[in-house]
């Protein structure tokens, strides 16, 4: 039969055990009563601090000035680690109340665990370089959701983008919420960057979210985080929300218009009481954020249909900033252009491609319905298209909808025109398509020509007298 085990003595045992181990390892010990008064004070202690009378009795500040043992009985909490200064000397302390076996307070015990600081020295060191390396991780996630654009790289110099630039410059420097609207393509995420860049929350995340690209039933758990195990299957750690992961900084929502009614009566609350609740939590969070949301829908409209909640734009609308069409502003399409054509060459290693005036004035024909993405990915098509340094009319209208693809460079020769002829009398008849076409391009100037054709002006020549087209002047 088995013995039977008398669990409070082992208790007890183990309590008196770990006392006895303490006051074996430390290098001083003490007790005091409720009233601070001490009750015993081991030798090792008394040897320590120089006593050489009995020190029972009297209140511990009288015998060490600086023990914090009072407000262990007074608070009822434990200081596990403390450094405690006597003198010109310092001792690395802990210090634990004491309960009767009615669960009262009667008193504190402490223990000098070091007679000297230094002791704690790898302790500390260690410790440090945690801090550092969480700083560090810390600052690499914060580069990472960094804004990346400014005003300056919001191109255009027309009237109404002037007027942007002066509303964002104007939203950057409070804290209200901002709502851009316009067409899809029209820079709203870079206008909501520069805004974040221009406030004082620049050097705080600024983390994007789009609506429309996350399914409707994730998008709760992605604004507001998800508690460990709140559903079958969920991540056993808290998982934070964009809120969370913008907090001090800026959430920047777009496409707002798409978001279901449900969820905006949570974001309203969210942005009235600023606190959330993560999924499968009764947990309440206060969040720092600021909000700049975009739109390429009629909200007003929305909220007349009831599918997007009043309450919730008046809220959003406090400071809104219409961005214009780029077919409203033709003027700023060249150096919106020119700009691209860089960054294409920058990623290509190549030498940036020009623009004649011909084909800016066929980017200006253009209604762009797509606005500024639509022109990247036009000038990147005509890029990867043609070798040709200048860039002409026939190469942007050839990649434009409806247009009919041509090589580039040469005005396009049918079946008929080319006919069953000689090899030799084909290719003179493309090229003097070509560089008539070149020429009709340039303006007559034949250097232009020249450099269009990818060619010298002295073999241009050369090549204009041997097809009779003119003499070279």
């Amino acid at each position: 039969m088995d013995d039977i085990v008398d669990f409070e003595a082992l208790r007890q045992r183990a309590v008196h055990s770990l006392f006895e181990h303490l006051e074996s390892m430390c290098v001083g010990a003490l007790t005091v009563d409720r009233n601070a008064r001490i009750a015993w004070m081991d030798e090792k202690y008394k040897t320590l601090l120089r006593i050489t009378g009995d020190p029972r009795g009297k209140p511990v500040e009288d015998i060490i000035p600086k023990s914090l043992l009072r407000r262990v009985i007074e608070t009822g909490q434990p200081m596990p680690l403390d450094i405690m200064e006597f003198g010109d000397r310092s001792f690395v302390v802990t210090r634990l109340p004491l309960f009767g076996t009615d669960g009262t307070l009667i008193g504190a015990v402490g223990f000098v665990l070091f007679d000297r600081a230094e002791y704690l020295r790898p302790l500390v060191k260690k410790y440090e370089r945690l801090q550092e390396e969480l700083a560090r991780a810390q600052q690499e996630l914060a580069h990472e959701r960094r804004a990346k654009y400014s005003f300056s790289q919001f191109l255009g110099s027309s009237e109404s983008i002037r007027e942007i630039k002066r509303l964002g410059r104007r939203a950057a420097q409070m804290d209200s919420t901002v709502l851009l609207l316009g067409e899809t393509g029209t820079g709203k995420e870079l206008l909501a960057q520069a805004i974040h860049n221009a406030s004082p929350r620049a050097n705080r995340p600024f983390v994007g979210v789009n609506v429309a690209a996350i399914p409707e039933t994730l998008l709760e758990a992605e604004f507001f985080g998800v508690a460990p195990g709140a559903f079958t299957g969920a991540d056993r750690r808290h998982r934070d929300g964009k809120f969370q992961l913008a907090n001090g900084g800026t959430l920047f929502l777009d496409e707002i218009g798409d978001m279901s009614l449900p969820l905006q009566a949570k974001l309203l609350r969210v942005l009235q009481e600023r606190e959330i609740e993560p999924l499968g939590s009764n947990k309440v969070i206060r969040v720092d954020v600021r909000i700049i949301a975009a739109t390429s829908r009629d909200l007003i409209g929305l909220v007349r249909d009831k599918q997007f909640r009043a309450d919730l734009y008046y809220r959003l609308n406090v400071v809104p900033i219409t961005l214009p069409p780029l077919r409203d502003r033709p003027e700023d399409i060249e150096s919106i252009a020119d700009r691209i054509l860089e960054q294409l060459a920058i990623q290509q290693g190549t030498p940036p491609r020009e623009l004649l005036d011909s084909a800016v004035q066929a980017l200006r024909d253009y209604d762009w319905p797509g606005n500024v993405r639509e022109l990247y990915n036009t000038l990147e098509r005509v890029v990867a298209l043609t070798d040709a340094p200048i860039l002409t009319a026939p190469h942007i209208r050839s990649v434009l909808p409806g247009a009919q693809t041509h090589p580039a460079g040469a005005t396009a020769l049918t079946g008929a025109q080319l006919g069953a002829r000689p090899l030799s009398e084909v290719l003179s008849a493309a090229e003097r398509h070509a560089i008539a076409a070149a020429l009709e391009e340039a303006g007559g100037v034949k250097a232009r020509a020249a450099k269009l054709l990818g060619i010298s002006r002295a073999s241009l020549y050369e090549r204009m007298v041997s097809l009779g087209l003119g003499a070279a002047q």
